[in-house]
């Protein structure tokens, strides 16, 4: 997983879109809300190649994805994680490969796939004990993209039938997370812009993948007041020899 000094790993990055149609009040958490039901997923590797799932007809998208849908997407990744690849995704450990797992009825899988992502998110939180938007690391990087919507509207454009907005929406998130990713093992290290308007940066010589992250201590979180603990990112995760079961999965909420 890991590449020589001076080279770039082959990378290819995902995200997802959610169907659920869910209001976060101030303050609130997403994660919280779920189980979610999903709309479209896509992946973008960086020789140009790029995925997306959905339900339906390539031209006529379901409201939903189905589990075949999402599992499709965790053998896809399970693959290129396989070929040695870097797959990454920014929070993807946490959200992503949780709700898919969750869609695909199939945690067990998901938790394979999210122990070989790298996940930039998590490893900043590891050293700094605070997660950190991707907006804000691409604004740090100097990367001039910018999402061509908010995540909390892809759900609602989506059930009005604007798929492919919605389509280019979540690839364009891919192509971001492909490039801070790019940027970061180029630089050795991560750059954002905090909330208060400042640069701000950590060494991160290499990405690691969840499964390294996990054989770390804890971050130092001694000079929070409400910090989040890092079992909200894994508490999820199972395997085969686990014999605890997999998290309920209620119906999604409307």
């Amino acid at each position: 997983m890991s590449a020589g000094a001076g080279t770039i790993p082959r990378m290819i990055a995902f995200d997802i879109e959610l169907a659920s149609l869910v209001e976060i009040p101030p303050g609130g958490d997403l994660d919280a809300l779920g189980p979610f039901e999903l709309s479209v997923a896509a992946a973008r590797d960086d020789r140009g190649g790029a995925w997306t799932w959905h339900g339906g007809e390539p031209a006529r998208p379901a409201p939903r994805m189905s589990s075949a849908d999402a599992r499709a997407v965790l053998l896809h990744l399970r693959e290129r994680i396989r070929a040695g690849e870097t797959v990454v995704a920014w929070n993807g450990v946490g959200f992503d490969l949780k709700w898919l797992g969750a869609a695909a009825d199939d945690v067990r899988l998901a938790s394979e796939v999210a122990l070989g992502t790298c996940d930039p998110l998590l490893q900043l939180f590891h050293a700094r004990g605070f997660p950190v938007s991707l907006a804000a690391v691409a604004d740090g990087l100097g990367i001039t993209q910018k999402k061509s919507m908010s995540g909390a509207e892809a759900p609602r454009a989506w059930a009005r039938g604007e798929h492919a907005r919605v389509i280019e929406y979540v690839h364009g998130d891919c192509s971001l997370t492909l490039e801070v990713a790019r940027r970061i093992v180029e630089r050795k290290a991560v750059r954002w812009i905090t909330k208060r308007g400042t640069p701000a940066s950590e060494p991160m010589a290499r990405l690691l993948t969840a499964r390294e992250l996990l054989a770390l201590p804890p971050p130092d979180q001694s000079w929070m007041t409400t910090p989040i603990r890092r079992e909200r990112f894994f508490d999820w995760l199972r395997t085969e020899s686990d014999s605890t079961p997999p998290f309920s999965i209620q119906p999604p909420r409307a």
